[in-house]
C-alpha cells in the first residue's frame, strides 16, 4: 500500500525535521535523502552495514517488543541524526552511552549522541522499543497486517516503520539478522535462512539471517501458525528452497501450493534468463491475510491468498522471483526508476508464457498494444517517471514490457540476452537508474536508444506503429508484423491478475 502523503507536504516535512544546527556544533543528519517522490523517506548523514533485530511478539495482544542494534557509519559529522520509525521508544543508545530521543514529524525518530559524531566514525545505535504495530497509523493506515493467529509486515515503498527503526531508503542496504521470539505453536518467518531455533518456558525463539545487502522495504516478518518448510528442497544449483503456508488457508491452500512448489524450477529457468540467483535461499509463505497483492520480500515472497483465488498462479511466482534480479539485487536509486523493477518483472512474466507454451513474448506484445487505443488515458502513464500516484499502475508494468520488447527488437536476440543477463552481474547487489540502464543497453548493443526507451518510458501518448514492438520484415525492424488483430494470449488472464495484486503495494 502506498501512502498517499502530498510531495508538497513532504517536502515542507524535510525542511521542518532538518533546521540548520546552532554555529559551532556538527551539523545535522537531514530528515529524508530528497527522493523526488518521497522526500522525507530515508536519512541523511550516515551508511547502515547491519541490523540486528531481536524481538518478542505476543500474537494474541499484538505486542512487540525489541532491541534494534544498527550498526552503521557517518557520511558526515553529527550532532544529531533520524531513524525512520512509527513505534514507541524506551531508550536509545549511541556507541554505549544514553542519547536524547524524540518522535517527530510523521514517522521520525530523532536521536542527539551525548557528543557529536565526526565524520567517517564507525557507530553503534541501540533502540528499545515496545508496541502494538497495528494501533500505529502513518498518514492514515498501518502498514502492518493484523491475522488471526499473529501479524505480518510486507510493504511497499515502506515496511519497516512498524516494526524496526532504519534508514528506510533504498539506496541503503544492509545486512539483518532477525531473532524473535512466539509462543509455542507459533512460528516466526524473516528473510534468508534460518539459522537457530529454541524453545523455552513457553517460548520459540526463530533466528533469521539475510547476508546480502537488502533494502529495508524488503525486509518482512510473518508470525502465526505456519506449516515451515526449510530443509526438504534446493533448486537445481543448489539453493535452499523455503515455503511457509498458513494453516487456516482454507479454499486457498491447494492452488497456493501448487504455484509455490515451483519456485525452485520458475528460479532455476530466470537463472538461464538473468544470469546466477543472487542470493543464498529463495522461497515464498502465504499468510492467513485479507490482502491480495504479492511483494517480492528479498529472499523469501510474501503472497496474500487471495493472489491464488483463481486457482494456480505460476505467472505472478515467476514476476515476484524475477524482481530478486531486477528490484532486489539490483536496486532502483530512486523511485522514479520503478520501470527497472515492474518493466522486467512484468516482461519475465511474458518469457515464461513463451516457456510454458501459453503465448509468446512477441503475442503478449501484440496484444498489449492492440487492446488499448491511442485516446486511452493509460498512454499518459510513463513509466519511466509515472509519479508517486501512479508509481504501481497498470501501465508502469505493460506499457514498460512493451518498452522491453521494443528494446529486443531493436538490438537483436543475441545482444538482448546479453542486455537481460549482463545488466544483474554488473550491478549485482547495488543500486542503479534508468540513465544508468540506457548507457549500459547501449554499450552492450552498440546502438542509440535513448530515442526509443523515451517513445516508451517517458513521452506520453501511444508510440506510433513505427516504434512499436514487432518486427514486420527484416527491411522494417520495428514495423508492425500483420495487419491482421492479435489474439489474445492463453496466458493473459494470469498475467493481468497481477495488475490487482500490485494495487496494494
Amino acid at each position: 500500500m502506498r501512502t498517499r502523503l502530498t510531495l508538497a507536504a513532504a517536502a515542507a516535512a524535510v525542511l521542518l525535521l532538518a533546521q540548520p544546527a546552532t554555529a559551532g556544533t556538527a551539523p545535522y543528519g537531514s530528515a529524508g535523502v530528497g527522493d523526488p517522490y518521497y522526500p522525507d523517506y530515508g536519512n541523511g548523514g550516515y551508511d547502515v552495514s547491519h541490523y540486528d533485530l531481536r524481538l518478542t511478539y505476543q500474537p494474541a495482544t499484538d505486542q512487540l517488543s525489541g532491541t534494534a542494534t544498527i550498526l552503521a557509519t557517518t557520511t558526515e559529522a553529527l550532532a544529531r541524526f533520524n531513524l525512520d520509525f512509527a513505534l514507541a521508544v524506551q531508550e536509545v543508545q549511541v556507541n554505549g552511552r544514553q542519547a536524547k530521543f524524540a518522535a517527530t514529524g510523521d514517522h521520525e525518530l530523532e536521536i542527539t549522541p551525548a557528543a557529536p559524531l565526526a565524520k567517517g566514525r564507525k557507530v553503534t545505535v541501540v533502540v528499545r522499543y515496545d508496541d502494538v504495530p497495528s494501533s500505529r497509523k502513518v498518514y492514515g493506515w498501518t502498514g502492518w497486517q493484523r491475522t488471526p493467529d499473529g501479524g505480518v509486515a510486507a510493504n511497499e515503498p515502506e515496511g519497516s516503520w512498524w516494526w524496526y527503526p532504519s534508514n528506510d531508503h533504498p539506496t541503503d542496504k544492509a545486512t539483518f539478522d532477525v531473532s524473535v521470539a512466539v509462543p509455542d505453536g507459533t512460528q516466526a518467518i524473516s528473510n534468508g535462512a534460518l539459522v537457530g531455533q529454541s524453545s523455552k518456558l513457553g517460548w520459540t525463539r526463530y533466528s533469521w539471517r539475510q547476508t546480502k545487502p537488502q533494502a529495508t522495504y524488503l525486509a518482512t516478518l510473518a508470525v502465526g501458525r505456519f506449516d515451515l518448510d526449510t530443509t526438504t528442497t534446493t533448486t537445481a544449483a543448489g539453493v535452499p528452497v523455503i515455503t511457509a503456508y498458513s494453516r487456516d488457508l482454507g479454499e486457498y491452500e491447494g492452488a497456493a501450493r501448487a504455484s509455490l512448489e515451483r519456485t525452485g524450477e520458475i528460479t532455476d529457468w530466470l537463472a538461464t534468463q538473468f544470469g546466477p540467483y543472487p542470493f543464498a535461499t529463495v522461497g515464498g509463505y502465504v499468510p492467513n491475510v485479507p490482502t491480495r497483492y504479492a511483494l517480492e520480500t528479498q529472499g523469501q515472497v510474501f503472497y496474500s491468498p487471495k493472489v491464488f483465488a483463481a486457482g494456480s498462479n505460476t505467472s505472478v511466482v515467476a514476476h515476484e522471483l524475477a524482481h530478486q534480479w531486477y528490484g532486489d539485487s539490483v536496486s532502483l536509486e530512486r523511485w522514479s526508476d520503478i520501470w527497472l523493477n515492474e518493466g522486467f518483472a512484468r516482461y519475465a512474466q511474458w518469457l515464461w508464457s513463451e516457456h510454458e507454451g501459453e503465448g509468446t513474448a512477441q503475442e503478449l506484445a501484440d496484444w498489449t498494444y492492440a487492446s488499448r487505443p491511442a485516446d486511452d488515458p493509460w498512454w499518459q502513464v510513463l513509466p519511466g517517471d509515472p509519479g508517486a500516484d501512479n508509481q504501481f499502475h497498470s501501465a508502469v508494468y505493460d506499457r514498460g514490457a512493451l518498452a522491453v520488447q521494443a528494446l529486443r527488437n531493436a538490438v537483436g536476440e543475441q545482444a538482448f540476452f546479453a542486455i537481460l543477463r549482463g545488466w544483474p552481474t554488473e550491478h549485482r547487489l547495488g543500486n542503479a537508474s534508468l540513465a544508468d540502464f540506457r548507457s549500459y543497453a547501449e554499450r552492450i548493443s552498440g546502438k542509440p536508444l535513448s530515442a526509443l526507451l523515451d517513445s516508451w518510458l517517458l513521452t506520453p501518448g501511444k508510440p506510433a506503429p513505427g516504434t512499436a514492438t514487432t518486427p514486420a520484415a527484416p527491411s522494417a525492424p520495428q514495423g508492425l508484423a500483420k495487419a491482421a488483430a492479435p489474439q489474445e494470449p492463453r496466458s493473459w488472464k494470469q498475467i493481468k491478475a497481477t495488475d490487482s495484486l500490485h494495487a496494494g503495494h
